[in-house]
């Protein structure tokens, strides 16, 4: 075993010692029990319309179903504070570009102490596109390089090409990468304070962050990553259950890292990324579109939400029991 994984392995011993142990000296909080705030990402937006539909775009809906969402939170749970990354047609934070609207939304998120991250976007899928061959064409090419380069006639096969619509749909869930734990434990350096903190006091507060060039703490990040990963995966399966006992189609909850979910691995804090139908089929973009498909994919991420969000208070329950 090389000296680096054996400082890894008792650094993780002793991050888990000390996340094992509460009391008046422990100057070492676990991550918060309950959802208290509450991040909601409609996706894209502004100059970024997103995937576009025959009839529609990406930006409009996501906003459109993120803002019933919202309201419908705030009805069932009048407690916790809701921020939207954006709640117009603008790109988030009004920012000139994609990647300055990314930025945005996570930065936003981790200012605001979320404790709960959920991106909505539309799905597309690019049409089938078919080749066939028709026949040949006599024509002259080039061959040959430098001196030997010559002119010779040869057949040019020729082709017909069509399209036809791609017959992709339903929904699916998104979590960050596990390649992407790195980026995850970066930005839980960023966002988790240590120290008792008195939320109802007026005194100020000097809390102190974590040092990641620390070995200990290092492993200490990656463990909040860790649970954030846990707790992501398990709101996401969540929704996608919800979906099926809805009726859609679910294609799963998925890992990916690209730009797109960037965010997810920028925040600290539990996220998920939910793309609620594609605009590239014909009746799921007029569903999705419709008041009583939006009410419904809304009334789908409560059921998941409230189910997190009581697994979460009866787990933090039994614990301190």
């Amino acid at each position: 075993m090389t000296n680096r994984a054996l400082l890894v392995l008792v650094s993780l011993f002793f991050a888990m010692i000390l996340l094992s142990f509460s009391g008046k000296n422990n100057q070492q909080l676990p991550p918060k029990a309950g959802v208290r705030t509450l991040i909601i990402d409609p996706g894209h937006g502004g100059i970024d319309p997103g995937a576009r539909g025959s009839f529609s775009n990406e930006a409009d809906v996501a906003l459109a179903v993120s803002l019933k969402f919202g309201k419908a939170i705030e009805k069932e749970f009048p407690d916790i504070k809701i921020v939207y990354t954006r709640t117009t047609d603008v790109m988030a934070g009004n920012k000139r570009t994609k990647d300055e609207g990314l930025r945005y939304r996570a930065d936003l998120a981790n200012q605001s102490a979320g404790d709960l991250f959920i991106a909505v976007h539309c799905n597309s899928a690019p049409p089938h596109v078919h080749k066939q061959l028709v026949g040949y064409k006599k024509g002259t090419v080039y061959v040959g390089k430098g001196k030997k380069r010559r002119k010779v006639v040869k057949k040019i096969p020729q082709y017909r090409y069509w399209t036809t619509p791609n017959e992709a749909k339903g929904t699916e869930t998104y979590i960050w990468a596990v390649s992407k734990n790195d980026a995850k434990v970066n930005s839980v350096n960023k966002t988790e304070y240590y120290g008792e903190i008195d939320s109802t006091s007026n005194e100020s507060t000097v809390l102190e962050l974590p040092d990641p060039s620390d070995p200990v703490e290092k492993a200490r990040m990656l463990i909040y990553a860790q649970q954030y990963f846990r707790k992501s995966k398990n709101l996401a399966d969540l929704v996608e259950t919800e979906f099926v006992n809805t009726g859609r189609v679910s294609r799963g909850v998925k890992q990916r890292n690209d730009k797109g979910i960037w965010v997810l691995q920028a925040t600290g804090m539990p996220s998920i990324l939910v793309e609620i139908g594609f605009m590239s089929d014909v009746e799921e973009e007029k569903y999705i579109n419709s008041d009583s498909g939006q009410d419904e994919i809304v009334q789908d991420l409560v059921s998941a939400f409230r189910n997190y969000k009581q697994k979460l208070e009866s787990k933090a329950t039994s614990n301190s029991q």
